[in-house]
């Protein structure tokens, strides 16, 4: 596993995980191919999740198929799944509950292995402290954006007397979901973008929110920011 790559913008340690193939969850999804053909998740049309089993998929030479709500313009991200291989099916009506529903019911007719929401399953966490202990870095404060919660539970895990953050992206979180950061609530909705760019490729539906919120609000000493995803080709 390649160690994390470590800029620094505006005195923050960015951790640049937009630059691993498929990005942070890609460093840990391929576990859910272990005696498994076909991989199957349940995805908001934004989520960052279809590429990253999408990548692994196509390395491991294993198949995978995403549900997703059905768009009259497919996002980004769902298109730059299928050009690396994976099953795209679009739903409608688009709730993510009926997206979850139809991906169960594939499962078992198919026998295929369904992914829980943020790829949070056994492991995950683990692999993700892993990871960010071999940035060699040693913050005083960690700041990332929190869907599911895996990726703070790993930090939690790396850094756990460092302060941490999260900023809540789409689904309400509860403290135990990320291991007992500090949940600020950027107040765009999931589909909505960032206000702001930041100065290095960030997701403006995920990454770039967290930053914007940890630019105003980081503490003192050394701050980190993981930023989880690449951005999907135009």
């Amino acid at each position: 596993m390649n160690a994390p790559i470590l800029e620094i913008h505006r005195g923050i340690t960015v951790v640049r995980d937009d630059l691993f193939p498929g990005g942070t969850k890609a460093r840990f999804i391929g576990q859910v191919f272990d005696g498994v053909a076909e991989a199957v998740y349940a995805s908001p049309p934004e989520g960052g999740a279809q590429t990253a089993l999408a990548t692994v998929a196509r390395a491991l030479g294993k198949r995978a198929t995403i549900f997703v709500a059905q768009r009259a313009k497919p996002h980004a991200r769902t298109l730059e799944a299928a050009r690396l291989g994976a099953k795209v099916v679009p739903v409608a009506p688009g709730y993510l509950t009926v997206v979850q529903a139809r991906a169960k019911a594939y499962c078992r007719e198919t026998g295929a292995h369904l992914i829980p929401f943020g790829a949070d399953f056994p492991g995950a966490a683990e692999a993700i402290a892993s990871s960010a202990l071999m940035s060699g870095a040693a913050p005083d404060e960690v700041w990332c954006a929190a869907g599911s919660g895996v990726l703070a539970r790993g930090l939690a895990l790396a850094w756990p007397t460092a302060r941490r953050h999260v900023v809540q992206i789409g689904r309400e979180l509860v403290p135990k979901d990320v291991a007992g950061a500090t949940i600020n609530i950027h107040p765009r909705k999931f589909a909505e973008k960032a206000m702001i760019a930041a100065p290095f490729p960030a997701d403006p539906h995920y990454d770039a929110k967290a930053w914007e919120t940890c630019l105003i609000k980081h503490g003192s000493g050394r701050v980190l920011f993981w930023n989880v995803a690449p951005l999907p080709r135009p």
